[in-house]
């Protein structure tokens, strides 16, 4: 049995060689392996989080309260009609600007905590500007005050919480209380008032953006834009246009201007490629019997069926275009619908089996006007159907309510505006850079208060209707049984009378007075700045937008309450100088 296990313990053993060269082969294999980690480890980035500082209770909110004083009172002295203009000093000549979110936006205060608050006004002004494109000083002041009433409540021992559920139970009832007390526009002298006001009581944009709204109506799209000259003009698209041009400069009708010029055209909409004749032939034969002009909206024209027209269009037999069809993919495929639905034609769509060999001349659409060039095509048409027409629209609506991305909510106001009137480009003239910027924001304000106005309707302006909304308040305390929820009741009620108050004191009044003078009043009832007089300011013409007024209130307290259940604040350490720096800065820059 020794034997045995001797032997077959002998065969298991490798010979002194072999053992050798496996010893060999585990020492290059753990160099190998020490090499590896030490080029990876060269390579390897170690990221280090930066030291933070971090505040609590007290201090905190006092940093914080002190950075949104600042931006606020900035911000502030733009308000009302009497309100003054901020310089700010940014790349390139200094801008004069008279615009809440753009001053709003330039301002970084040098301490970190201090910062973190003026940040969160930013927010409140940007959050307003792109919900209602106006009120945003309004929306700033609002908040600041709102801010600073509730730290006060939270720095005596009520509960952050509870405030906070307060401020949103009054917010939501004086917004129902706006929307009935705010009134459609009635014309053109409302939408002429609003954009007056809007621009800063200027009565020239007001007049212009009054013009542009009527010849577009309240669907159409105003677009600003720089000019070349000292003169604000207002050029309007009239119908339907198109980013692309003629296939074949042979198509051209008016020679001397390149363009293709048809009236009362037949319109022929297909997303299919068109190359071979026998495709197009019926069609031609029968709107050549009509003696009508022929536009042929396709994918492509090629080949042989692109021959044919050019040949028949030079020796005036037919008399007719074809460009290709505007757009990608699926847009593409909306586009033509909607061209199909303005000239009432009917879309030949490959995916309904279609063809363009089968097409009746019922099935062409009919426009009063078409103007073609190398790049753009231009249709005007008296939409067959109305009804279908509005049905469109008011889908595109949907979409545009429902859709979060930028880009799509661009094009679909855009085919809008062309198919219920067309787009007004206002061009903004004047002597100097610095005062072409302050009128841009100016009439972009007045733009975007009037369609705000055309949505929801109006309620006096000159902070009026806030002031008369705080006296709702008592009503919605009553029904709030927690006590700091009512405390929560009372910060909104006095936070309201800020905004008048600060239009007065801007003008040179006693704030405190002239609130007390309004609340006493009709809901119509306030003061005007401009005339330095308490009258009917919906009569006066003294007027905002309700939407405005909502969002500004709405945003200010969303943001004010996350500011009051606030506890701790952590902001990244400032890193100290280097020697070298701090001596080239006390030698001013220079070495010595």
């Amino acid at each position: 049995m020794a034997s045995a296990n001797a032997i077959s313990t002998a065969c298991v053993l490798p010979s002194p060689l072999k053992r050798g060269g496996s010893r060999n082969r585990e020492v290059s294999r753990f160099q190998q392996r020490r090499a590896f980690d030490r080029s990876h480890q060269k390579n390897q980035f170690l990221v280090k989080a930066s030291a933070k500082d971090i505040a609590f209770d007290q201090k905190s909110r006092s940093a914080m309260q002190s950075g949104i004083d600042k931006l606020a009172d900035a911000v502030g002295l733009t308000l009302g009609p009497r309100g003054r203009n901020v310089v700010l000093d940014e790349f390139g000549a200094p801008k004069v600007v008279n615009d809440g979110v753009t001053i709003a936006r330039a301002i970084e205060l040098p301490d970190a905590m201090e910062n973190a608050g003026a940040a969160l006004i930013r927010e409140v002004a940007s959050k307003t500007n792109d919900s209602a494109g106006d009120g945003t000083t309004t929306a700033s002041i609002l908040a600041r005050e709102i801010i600073k009433l509730g730290l006060l409540s939270v720095t005596s021992g009520a509960n952050p919480v509870s405030v906070k559920k307060g401020i949103e139970k009054t917010v939501q009832g004086l917004v129902d209380e706006l929307e009935k007390k705010s009134r459609p526009i009635k014309g053109r002298d409302d939408i002429q008032a609003i954009a007056t006001i809007s621009a800063g009581n200027d009565e020239t944009i007001g007049l212009m953006i009054a013009d542009a709204v009527d010849k577009v109506g309240p669907d159409g799209v105003l677009s600003i834009e720089s000019s070349s000259s000292f003169e604000t003009t207002i050029d309007v698209e009239e119908g339907m246009e198109i980013d692309r041009g003629y296939i074949s400069p042979q198509f051209v009708t008016n020679p001397e201007k390149l363009l293709v010029e048809f009236e009362n055209a037949r319109v022929l909409i297909t997303d299919q490629k068109i190359s071979a004749i026998k495709d197009i032939i019926p069609v031609l034969e029968k709107t050549t019997q009509l003696r009508a002009p022929l536009l042929i909206i396709a994918e492509d024209v090629t080949g042989q069926a692109l021959a044919t027209l050019v040949v028949n269009k030079l020796r005036g037999v037919l008399n007719v275009a074809a460009i290709k069809a505007p757009g990608f993919g699926e847009r593409r495929k909306a586009l033509l619908q909607d061209i199909a639905i303005l000239t009432g034609a009917e879309y030949q769509a490959t995916d309904l089996g279609l063809l363009i060999e089968h097409t009746d001349i019922d099935q062409l659409g009919v426009a009063r006007k078409i103007t073609i060039s190398k790049d753009s095509t231009t249709i005007i048409a008296d939409a067959a159907t109305k009804d279908e027409l509005q049905s469109r629209i008011a889908q595109l609506k949907k979409e545009l309510s429902e859709t979060d991305s930028v880009y799509d909510s661009e094009k679909l106001a855009e085919r809008i505006a062309k198919l219920s009137g067309g787009v007004a480009v206002i061009k903004v003239g004047a002597a100097t850079e610095t005062e072409l910027e302050d009128r841009k924001l100016r009439i972009e304000d007045a733009k975007n208060a009037t369609f705000a106005a055309i949505e929801e309707g109006i309620v006096p302006g000159g902070g009026a209707a806030l002031v008369h909304l705080s006296t709702h308040v008592p009503a919605i305390k009553e029904k709030l049984e927690d006590s700091d929820e009512r405390l929560g009741a009372d910060i909104i009620q006095k936070a309201l009378i800020a905004p008048a108050a600060l239009i007065a004191q801007n003008a040179g009044v006693e704030g405190e007075v002239v609130v007390e003078k309004v609340k006493a009043g009709e809901w119509e009832f306030g003061y005007n700045a401009m005339t330095d007089k308490y009258e009917n300011l919906v009569e006066a013409g003294v007027i905002d937008p309700a939407k405005v007024t909502r969002c500004a209130l709405q945003n200010a307290a969303s943001v004010a309450g996350m500011v009051l259940t606030t506890q701790a604040i952590v902001v990244e350490k400032p890193k100290p100088k280097t020697a070298a720096a701090a001596a080239a800065a006390g030698a001013g820059g220079y070495s010595v």
